[in-house]
């Protein structure tokens, strides 16, 4: 398997795969890779000849600098993970913050039409300025003709599509199901930092999720976000720090249900000092 620490060197291999007319994907990641990033390689690499993965945990993009310094860095064990999928071609970035962005840590600002006003932007302060800036580094850096996402950070997905649009980036954008456990619980690489029970407790995120979906169906989404805030009021593990029904599209709080719209309910909890967030389309 072939690792890059420099994007000169990156760029150099690239070009020469490019030369031979073949499709480069991308899966930008910050490492702690679990089955979910597997699952965003093997559609990369389904849809493309090579795909490259890159290794980052970017600094911009956390407004808690105690996150940022207990975010796990496994590169060794990533990279043995990788291998398991293609060792020929998959191509590893893990550069340095330097190799990224120079002596100076500087974050663009960016415009993404309201969609990072709610939910984690809400919530994170210059959170979506950060995805923006490393995102955009990343894309021109390797120049891929298609980068994979998954749908767990579904604001993020809609975000980078706008970011893109924005830009005029050349790539293709393409959004991928949520991996979950067996019991339900979305892979993130957060959750390896909960307890044992916060672990056992953390499945009923997904189960309030998938009967918030039987619940739309016949109730307004009023209702239904008063019963999932009630239903953790319940749970002495779990804490709440929101939940919001919005058109899929827009983002935008739902305030009358319409037939011609597509809906998601996003959540976000604490489990302990661990933060997760989970997503269901509605309709």
């Amino acid at each position: 398997m072939q690792i890059f620490h420099h994007k000169s060197e990156l760029r150099d291999r690239i070009e020469s795969l490019r030369q031979e007319g073949l499709v480069i994907g991308f899966v930008p990641t910050m490492g702690a890779l679990h089955m979910g990033h597997l699952s965003l390689v093997q559609r990369a690499l389904d849809d493309s000849q090579y795909v490259v993965v890159s290794i980052f945990v970017n600094p911009t993009q956390f407004n808690n600098k105690k996150d940022l310094e207990t975010y796990p860095r496994t590169l060794d064990a990533d990279i043995a993970l990788l291998k398991t999928v293609d060792s020929k071609k998959i191509l590893v970035y893990a550069p340095k913050v330097v190799d990224i962005y120079g002596q100076t840590l500087k974050t663009e600002r960016f415009d993404f039409d309201g969609l990072d006003n709610v939910m984690e932007g809400a919530y994170r302060e210059g959170h979506f300025d950060g995805v923006g800036t490393i995102v955009k580094r990343l894309f021109e850096i390797v120049r891929p003709d298609c980068a994979f996402f998954g749908e767990k950070d579904y604001q993020q997905l809609l975000i980078i599509k706008s970011l893109v649009k924005k830009t005029k980036l050349p790539v293709k954008i393409i959004g991928c199901p949520i991996y979950r456990e067996l019991d339900g619980l979305a892979m993130s690489s957060r959750n390896t930092r909960l307890s044992l029970q916060h672990r056992l407790a953390a499945p009923f995120i997904y189960k309030t999720l998938k009967t918030a979906k039987e619940k739309f169906g016949t109730k307004s989404a009023k209702y239904v976000t008063e019963w999932v805030e009630d239903e953790f009021k319940l749970q002495d593990l779990l804490d709440l720090e929101y939940v919001l029904i919005a058109d899929s599209e827009t983002l935008k709080p739902v305030k009358r249900k319409s037939i011609k719209k597509s809906y998601r309910v996003f959540i976000a909890v604490y489990a302990g000092d661990v933060r997760l967030i989970d997503n269901i389309a509605l309709n």
